[in-house]
């Protein structure tokens, strides 16, 4: 696979901020689809409307097309994601997917529970990203498209590590780290991934 690096994660260039990071086609088209709903449904009105479609066209960050739908949806079901919290799930379940932007560094927990992180929309905050984890009693399942390098030094104690993922020498990497005691980790890759990593 052809990985196309976002010119600010190069060489010594400080790491942009998530909302910093550049917008694509397909960012501006999911959120259109949100306003387009608002339209149709009333909660904007045409002049609203069309002035949020302006000022979608002409923003270039992912921040700036998070603003224009932030009071049409709850957070969970915004077209875009910049939020870089932890994921955490106790006797439960949680899941984060969709375009969705991964910090350098990432937490994720699961203590009795089921945590899902599908990474096959999301954008990379940087080339090599560290996922710590601590999985007690439950389970982490990671999703990625193929063409990334999956590396697991967390320890286990009591309990499993499977990484499911083509190894691949040139793409980004995602390491795991952390602990798991009586759960599991897998990671593994779609057949047919929804899209790359990066824009191309």
């Amino acid at each position: 696979m052809d990985f196309s690096w976002p010119p600010a994660i190069r060489g010594n260039t400080p790491e942009p901020r998530p909302g910093d990071l550049r917008a694509g086609d397909s960012d501006r088209e999911r959120v259109a689809a949100v306003l387009n709903d608002a339209l149709a449904d009333g909660r904007l009105t045409h002049d609203e409307h069309e002035e949020r479609l302006e000022q979608l066209y002409r923003a270039r960050t992912l921040g700036e097309l998070t603003v224009l739908t932030a009071d049409l949806l709850p957070p969970e079901a915004q077209p875009l994601q910049t939020d870089v919290r932890p994921v955490a799930a106790f006797f439960g379940s949680d899941e984060r997917s969709g375009r969705w932007v991964v910090p350098t560094r990432f937490t994720a927990t699961a203590v009795c529970a089921n945590v899902t992180l599908d990474l096959r929309e999301a954008l990379l905050q940087s080339s090599h990203v560290t996922l710590q984890v601590t999985v007690m009693a439950g389970t982490l399942t990671l999703i990625v498209p193929e063409g990334v390098r999956i590396e697991m030094p967390a320890s286990a104690v009591l309990g499993g590590k499977k990484n499911l993922v083509p190894p691949s020498p040139d793409g980004p990497v995602i390491e795991i780290t952390g602990l798991v005691s009586l759960g599991s980790i897998v990671a593994k890759s779609p057949k047919r991934p929804r899209r790359s990593w990066f824009r191309r």
